[in-house]
């Protein structure tokens, strides 16, 4: 499995527990809690987010992405 699909994982596994927290059903008493572990769960995904972020920028492969997209575009254009 490659680094990408791991991050992809990774990003679903977050995306999943966001899901599942916001769409319980608690007491009234929790939603407080709720709301807590929903702020958590977004603090870890903006974390993975600014990571990998980090990592394509420090490896150029974001500005060959951008580069490959930019050129698809421009051919599908023209």
């Amino acid at each position: 499995m490659g680094t990408d699909q791991r991050l992809q994982r990774m990003m679903l596994s977050i995306w999943v527990a966001g899901e599942a927290t916001a769409r319980t059903g608690r007491a009234r008493g929790d939603r407080g809690q709720a709301t807590a572990e929903y702020a958590l769960v977004v603090l870890g995904a903006a974390a993975v987010a600014m990571l990998l972020i980090a990592w394509a920028t420090s490896t150029g492969k974001l500005s060959t992405l951008l580069n490959k997209v930019v050129d698809s575009v421009a051919g599908r254009i023209a």
